[in-house]
């Protein structure tokens, strides 16, 4: 019988398996160099393990491989991971994504369901009670973005519906929430008057639990667009590339996938092309320019 041992260690968590030698020459071994799964700190270290360490151990016993589940306390720890290509398999919001393709050839393969969508926008939200009713009212204004320049729904889609409107830096006033839930609920305790979010934050069962969404609207939002990515190493070998693919694009056909979805709140995990990404290297473009503001990577 098939068992497994689970190690944490260094914000690292490995799946091991501990199947006898003579166990291997019964089934077929690929190579049994270990897969790293990269996952971006949308969340905090600890709760980032709880949520996907299940799909981390279902990923390992499908391939019969050891995965070994990584995050970072934030960004800029996370990105070294990228840039040395330590990750073969990486979940990241679309901006990570395009630069990795772009300097490192990651290649996409999945994308998120969340509350059955597979499309997310970015938004800007204000209290009901502000008086703002359009982005024209937001000028002189303080705006709070989630998560920082790199945040894509709420920072880069936000800047860019404020672009659209006519506003440019200096007239309005920016300042940075260390994530977008946080940019909502300090908006609604009127310490901006204005937050950058995407249009999913309002629903969120830890938003609701902190404040009255009710009292909340969203102000502005971009068109839908694909959901937040996962890639593998562009170099990595094709049939192991769809193995990983198939195994997670059909976790919600069975008892055990859904509730592994469940665990990492999400409702499925859908297939995915680099050109489902173009239209957020549009929106990146008229943000950053035509070098997506690549210097903030180097």
């Amino acid at each position: 019988m098939k068992r497994r041992s689970f190690i944490k260690n260094s914000g690292c968590l490995a799946l091991s398996s501990l199947l006898p030698a003579a166990a291997y020459s019964a089934i077929e071994q690929p190579n049994d160099r270990q897969l790293i799964l990269g996952v971006f700190p949308r969340r905090n270290t600890k709760l980032t393990f709880k949520l996907f360490f299940p799909l981390a151990e279902y990923l390992s016993s499908a391939l019969n491989r050891e995965v070994k589940l990584e995050s970072a306390k934030n960004f800029k720890q996370f990105w070294r991971g990228v840039k040395t290509q330590r990750y073969d398999i990486v979940h990241f919001n679309q901006y990570h994504y395009i630069i990795s393709n772009l300097l490192y050839n990651y290649q996409v393969i999945l994308k998120n369901e969340e509350f059955g969508n597979s499309t997310v926008a970015g938004a800007i939200s204000v209290r009901k009670d502000s008086g703002i009713d359009t982005l024209q009212d937001l000028k002189n204004k303080t705006i709070l973005f989630g998560g920082g320049k790199m945040a894509m729904q709420s920072y880069i889609s936000a800047k860019w519906l404020l672009l659209q409107a006519g506003l440019h830096d200096g007239d309005y006033i920016e300042k940075i929430a260390i994530n977008p839930p946080n940019a909502i609920m300090s908006t609604f305790n009127r310490q901006a008057d204005a937050a950058g979010a995407g249009d999913i934050i309002l629903r969120l069962k830890y938003v609701k639990n902190k404040i009255n969404v009710n009292e909340m609207k969203i102000l502005a939002e971009t068109q839908q667009l694909p959901h937040l990515p996962w890639a593998v190493k562009g170099d990595m070998n094709e049939t192991l590339k769809a193995k990983i693919q198939q195994v997670l694009s059909s976790l919600q056909e069975t008892k055990q996938g859904q509730a592994i979805l469940k665990s990492s709140r999400l409702t499925a995990l859908l297939p995915a092309t680099d050109n489902d990404y173009n239209q957020h290297r549009k929106i990146i473009t008229e943000v950053y320019g035509e070098d997506y503001g690549i210097k903030q990577f180097q």
